[in-house]
């Protein structure tokens, strides 16, 4: 067993999940082109007085924060596509957060995950040397390599809005903002252009903070129930404490449910440090109590 760690101050000042929590119901989770740039309405992460009294930079990074974004295209300083990217556009994603006090994106075109700490100012994005995982991903290895050399030094970045051409003038504006969703342009030092599109995150869209909680995936699936063909994760809670030590382990039990931002390979042994969101009773779709939200993969075990 080959064993990848990321210390990614990732086991401070955390909640834990009792093993109830692994048993609930299926969970679910989320998200006109103008030359303006826009600020778009951050009441998730802070409050209008707050907003009102945040430098530039800080609005454009709680609203980055906001969202999830997914590549929609691509091209070199030429205009020309990069095809490598475009091919597998719809699985690579760029996330932005901020956990005690810094201020991280993570990247990936469905194999390894790129983190690394960035700062802002004014629309230009300054990416810091990161850390990543080591498995091989085969025919993704060019492109991730392509999207790592374009995510290094500094970039330019502008947000709109697009909106949906079936919108019209008698629109109401909640039906409009169910059908607006924002657009990221991310210039690179190279000249080329990254453009992105956002849905929003659980964090904005569940209008709280959310319980950070860590949990040991292993690389083997099991069955829901006892007679179905369908597969489900084994989890197990684990707990820290402020040092970042391992302090005890629950029991492996069936999640039935998503993880909204992880992707299962079936090779690795991983820990994970999640966001624990509580849904009220118009947000619960099939009886489930929480949605689950990846913040971050602290650990990674290669399954021989």
């Amino acid at each position: 067993m080959l064993a990848v760690s990321l210390t990614l101050s990732a086991c401070q000042n955390a909640s834990v999940p009792n093993e109830s929590d692994t048993q609930e119901g299926t969970q679910t989770s989320a998200d006109e082109t103008d030359s303006h740039t826009i600020e778009m309405n951050a009441d998730a992460v802070t409050d209008d007085t707050q907003m009102d009294e945040m430098s530039a930079e800080d609005k454009m990074i709680a609203n980055l924060t906001r969202y999830r974004w997914t590549l929609i295209f691509a091209t070199d300083k030429g205009a020309q596509p990069l095809n490598m990217l475009m091919d597998i556009k719809d699985q690579v994603r760029l996330s932005f957060s901020q956990y005690q006090g810094e201020n991280t994106l993570s990247y990936s075109v469905g194999c390894n995950t790129m983190s690394a700490g960035y700062q802002l100012q004014g629309h230009t994005l300054t990416i810091d040397d990161g850390m990543s995982t080591k498995m091989s991903c085969g025919e993704l290895d060019k492109a991730e390599n392509s999207l790592n050399q374009l995510m290094q030094g500094q970039s330019q970045l502008t947000v709109v809005i697009a909106s949906s051409a079936k919108d019209s003038e008698d629109n109401s504006k909640d039906d409009r903002s169910k059908s607006e969703q924002p657009i990221l342009t991310q210039v690179t030092s190279d000249a080329a252009t990254l453009i992105w599109e956002g849905s929003m995150t659980p964090q904005a869209k569940y209008n709280s903070k959310g319980d950070t909680v860590f949990w040991a995936v292993s690389s083997k699936t099991i069955p829901c129930t006892d007679n179905g063909s369908e597969m489900c994760l084994q989890v197990k809670p684990i707990t820290y404490n402020d040092q970042g030590i391992k302090t005890s382990e629950g029991k492996w039990t069936v999640f039935t449910g998503e993880i909204d931002g992880y992707q299962h390979d079936g090779m690795h042994d991983e820990v994970l440090r999640l966001q624990r969101y509580q849904l009220n009773s118009d947000e619960s779709v099939q009886g489930e109590k929480y949605a689950y939200v990846l913040d971050a993969v602290i650990e990674s075990a290669v399954v021989e």
